[in-house]
C-alpha cells in the first residue's frame, strides 16, 4: 500500500515538503559519478530532490562548461535506482527542450540567466503549456527588479509552481563570502511573495565548506523553506566548484546538526508574551518616527540658513563628526558599527533631500 501511495506522489507533492532538501554535484561529470552520488545521497534519507549541472554558464571561456545533453540519461538512470527526482539548470529554450525530453522533474534558472531578461524570456517561451516546477535564482548583481521580472516572465508563461533560490550577490570589496548574502534582499522577496517557496543556497554564498553550517543555520532561523547544497563523492577532484562541495556523508552530518526551528507554537503563554513585546516595539517605532520627523524639520531650517548664506548642503567635516559620535554612543548601547553606518547614511540622505528642496525652492 505504501509503495502505491509513493508512486502516485507528484513532484509538486515533493516540493511541498518542509524543510525541502536539494543536493547533488555542481556538475555531472561521468555516469559512474552520478550513480554513486545519487546512491550515497539516497542512503542519508534526507534528500528530496537531486541536482546536477548539465550546462554550466561560466564567467570566462575555457572553463569547464558542463558535459551537455549527453549527461541527461545518467540522471534518468539514477532516478530509476533511487526513485528521487532531479533538477537541472537551464539557460535557453534548447536546454529546456532537452531537459524535458529526458524527463527532468524540476528546472532552475541560474543567476547569470536571471540577470538577462532576454534569456529569461527565451526560457519562459519554451515553458508555455508545460506543467513543471521552476526555481529562480537571484541575479548576480543586487537588483531586486531583475529577480521580480524573472518571476513575472515565468508566471506569464503559465508556470504555477515557482520557487526562489537565494544564492547571494556579487559585491565589490566582499571578502568573507564568495557571494555576499545580503539577507535583506531575500527577506524583501519573501515579503512580496509570502506564499512562494524560498530556499537558500549556502554553497554559492560561502564558496567554501567551512562556513556552510553557519549560513545554512541562519537561513533556517530566517524561516527559509529549505536548502540546496552541492555534494560530490570526491569534492577535491570535482571538475567545478571543488572548494564548496561536500561528500554525501558530510551533508548528512551538516543537516543533522541544524536546529530546525518552527514558525509558530501552540502556546497561549508564548503568544501573550511576544505580543506584549511587539506592542513595546510598535510604541518605540512610533517614537522614533516622531523624533525623525522633528530632526528633518531642523534640517529644513538649516537648509534655509545655508540658502540665505549661499553655503553648500554637504559639510563633510560635520558629517564625519556625527558618525564618530554615533559610533561611540552606539558601541556602549550594543549597536554594531555596520548598523550605525547604514542607519545614519539613510538619515543623512533624507536630510540632504530635505535641504535640497529648500535650497531650490
Amino acid at each position: 500500500m505504501e509503495q502505491t501511495i509513493e508512486q502516485k506522489k507528484t513532484i509538486h507533492d515533493v516540493l511541498a515538503k518542509r524543510p525541502l532538501i536539494i543536493a547533488g554535484p555542481c556538475s555531472a561529470e561521468t555516469e559512474e559519478q552520478i550513480i554513486e552520488t545519487a546512491t550515497r545521497l539516497a542512503a542519508t534519507g534526507k534528500v528530496d530532490v537531486m541536482r546536477a549541472g548539465i550546462w554550466k554558464p561560466r564567467t570566462r571561456p575555457g572553463s569547464f562548461e558542463g558535459i551537455g545533453a549527453k549527461g541527461l540519461p545518467w540522471l534518468q538512470s539514477a532516478k530509476k535506482i533511487t526513485n528521487i527526482p532531479w533538477a537541472v539548470e537551464v539557460a535557453s529554450s534548447k536546454q529546456v527542450e532537452d531537459a524535458l525530453t529526458f524527463g527532468v522533474d524540476v528546472l532552475w534558472i541560474g543567476a547569470r540567466t536571471t540577470v538577462n531578461p532576454f534569456s529569461v524570456q527565451d526560457v519562459a517561451d519554451a515553458l508555455r503549456g508545460v506543467d513543471i516546477p521552476v526555481l529562480i535564482k537571484n541575479p548576480i548583481n543586487p537588483d531586486l527588479e531583475l529577480w521580480l521580472g524573472a518571476v513575472e516572465r515565468v508566471a506569464k508563461a503559465g508556470i504555477k509552481n515557482i520557487g526562489l533560490i537565494h544564492r547571494g550577490f556579487s559585491s565589490y570589496g566582499n571578502t568573507e563570502y564568495r557571494n555576499a548574502p545580503m539577507w535583506h534582499l531575500a527577506i524583501e522577496m519573501k515579503r512580496r511573495y509570502p506564499e512562494m517557496m524560498m530556499i537558500n543556497d549556502p554553497s554559492h554564498i560561502c564558496g567554501n565548506r567551512q562556513m556552510l553550517q553557519d549560513v545554512a543555520q541562519k537561513a533556517i532561523d530566517l524561516d527559509f523553506d529549505g536548502l540546496i547544497i552541492e555534494s560530490h563523492i570526491d569534492p577535491d577532484k570535482a571538475w567545478s566548484d571543488a572548494k564548496q562541495q561536500i561528500t554525501p556523508e558530510r551533508l548528512n552530518e551538516l543537516l543533522s546538526n541544524i536546529l530546525w526551528r518552527k514558525e509558530d507554537v501552540a502556546s497561549e503563554e508564548f503568544h501573550a508574551a511576544i505580543e506584549k513585546m511587539r506592542q513595546q516595539i510598535n510604541h518605540l517605532d512610533d517614537e522614533l518616527m516622531q523624533i525623525l520627523g522633528q530632526r528633518m524639520k531642523v534640517a529644513d531650517k538649516i537648509g534655509q540658513y545655508k540658502k540665505d548664506n549661499n553655503i553648500t548642503i554637504l559639510q563633510t567635516n560635520r558629517w564625519n563628526s556625527i558618525l564618530e559620535r554615533a559610533f561611540a554612543k552606539g558601541e556602549k548601547l550594543g549597536l554594531s558599527k555596520e548598523f550605525i553606518t547604514k542607519y545614519f547614511d539613510a538619515i543623512h540622505m533624507e536630510s540632504i533631500n530635505h535641504q535640497n528642496k529648500v535650497m531650490n525652492s
